[in-house]
């Protein structure tokens, strides 16, 4: 997809589910990422990983610097939107299932000031949601669910933010 150019209002082409009909590879996802939402490119995610329930991202702080030489609010909080979005998407593909997400809601609260490289995770905002949604998407052929994601710098929560995403019918 390298090279690939398109027009505004020309949706980026999906990426094919996984032949093995298992979980994408990490780096093939953030590669597609990059490509259909250029301004991944410059956000500093270094690495992706899922544990259980919870998406992980590490970033650089570089990249994302302010005036003052802290993060800058407005990354950070396209991150947290950005993870959410992800988390959904990948939710989707492991279950072999390719639909459109779009993030409905979205507050963050900034609890400290991002000094250093930095960890965000995302998971449910409640332990049943991810049932909650497979439940919605049989019934109705849509469905929603509230997430949360934290930025954590070191050992100390910077940033809490949460967004509900809506799963579009076909």
């Amino acid at each position: 997809m390298s090279g690939y150019r398109r027009d505004i209002g020309e949706a980026h082409p999906r990426l094919p589910l996984s032949e093995s009909g298992g979980e994408d590879a990490p780096d093939v996802f953030l590669d597609w990422l990059a490509e259909a939402i250029p301004m991944v490119r410059s956000l500093g995610i270094q690495q992706m990983q899922r544990d259980g329930d919870q998406l992980i991202w590490q970033l650089a702080l570089t990249p994302n610097l302010n005036d003052k030489g802290t993060g800058f609010g407005g990354a950070l909080t396209a991150q947290t939107t950005l993870l959410g979005w992800c988390w959904t998407t990948l939710w989707l593909r492991r279950r072999g299932i390719l639909r459109d997400v779009v993030v409905a809601t979205a507050t963050q609260r900034f609890r400290a000031p991002v000094t250093d490289d930095y960890r965000m995770i995302c998971m449910p905002a409640e332990a049943n949601a991810s049932e909650r949604l497979a439940e919605q998407l049989d019934q109705k052929g849509r469905g929603r669910i509230s997430l949360v994601q934290q930025l954590w710098c070191g050992d100390t929560l910077c940033l809490e933010a949460s967004g509900d995403y809506v799963v579009l019918a076909q």
